[in-house]
């Protein structure tokens, strides 16, 4: 019988395990060949951070339980599909850690042949970082700043320096960071000397004090993204000062709709097929580790969560085959 991750208590979880129902005709048996952590929407479960008002906003498509325990998270799985039209393909899939199960052909992405299959856990955190960019609106030749060297700051930095005449400068605490940034295409500084003038801000480092900065270091009616999330916290915002004479605009992104600029234009399937798409680069494995066998993550989640990584990887003994049924 499959087991699945749960999240039963404050900073607790468990393999459980999960038997399968029969598969319904537009169903689509997938066995699990890696999956991602996404570390910050995943830590506010684990912690029970998740606010009352936004429990049906951020269940998982594929989510079992309730908030704020126990509940079984997830929506970076990559899997092999044993069965139906898909038989045989290797697919993304927004699901939780769970070494076999059942999901909706439709939210089944085929992967492009030639992307490794541990890369491709990235693919929700691209659509974020797309999503926000299609937000954003950037020009060729704008000065854009990204407070917070996480994987979907790293990803939108990514995008963002691709774009002709565009500089980007990507800013973190953790200087061990500079050196993915620059190899992406970005500049690194410390926050205390992130440029001003800024046309463009980028806010994904879920901090007050990354937001001030933003604030700071932004231009005349220069556009801030906000793509974090805060949880249940509350930060303080110095609103006062430049802001009203700037004439700035702090503009939040969230990937569960398709951005104003886009909508209509491309479906959730399609901005998740783009998604992988734009993980070709073989620059973006510096984002993927450590590496956890999926027998060990209970005992090792907390630590991923909260210690010092971009991408945790969750594996199958065998990713050619999958984990056990």
């Amino acid at each position: 019988m499959p087991k699945a991750l749960w999240i039963t208590g404050p900073g607790r979880a468990e393999l459980r395990e999960t038997p399968l129902p029969p598969r319904g005709p537009d169903e689509v048996t997938v066995r699990l060949l890696a999956s991602g952590i996404s570390r910050g929407t995943e830590r506010l479960v684990w912690q029970g951070r998740i606010p009352p008002s936004q429990y049906a906003l951020m269940r998982a498509p594929l989510q079992e339980g309730d908030f704020p325990f126990p509940v079984k998270y997830g929506y970076c799985a990559v899997g092999l599909a044993e069965d139906g039209a898909l038989a045989g393909r290797r697919v993304f899939v927004l699901a939780p850690h769970q070494e076999r199960f059942l999901a909706p052909a439709a939210l089944c992405t085929p992967l492009p042949e030639a992307l490794p299959t541990r890369r491709a856990v990235l693919a929700a955190n691209m659509e974020t970082a797309l999503n926000a960019l299609w937000d954003a609106q950037p020009l060729p030749g704008e000065r854009a700043l990204v407070i917070g060297a996480g994987v979907v700051g790293l990803l939108a930095a990514f995008l963002l320096a691709q774009i002709p005449g565009m500089r980007v400068t990507v800013t973190d605490l953790d200087p061990g960071r500079a050196a993915i940034a620059q190899t992406l295409g970005a500049r690194f500084a410390a926050p205390e000397e992130a440029p001003a003038e800024q046309e463009l801000i980028l806010h994904a480092s879920a901090t007050e004090a990354g937001l001030a900065l933003a604030l700071s270091r932004a231009a005349f009616e220069a556009r801030i993204i906000e793509a974090s999330w805060f949880g249940t916290d509350c930060p303080a915002l110095p609103l006062g000062e430049a802001f009203h004479q700037k004439r700035l605009r702090l503009i939040s992104t969230q990937v569960g709709s398709i951005a104003p600029a886009m909508r209509g234009r491309r479906s959730h399937a399609e901005r998740m097929a783009l998604a992988l798409e734009l993980l070709a680069d073989e620059r973006l494995d510096m984002l993927l580790g450590p590496v956890v066998p999926f027998a060990e993550l209970p005992a090792r989640y907390g630590a991923l969560l909260t210690e010092p990584a971009l991408c945790p990887v969750v594996t199958c003994e065998q990713e050619s085959t999958g984990c056990s049924a």
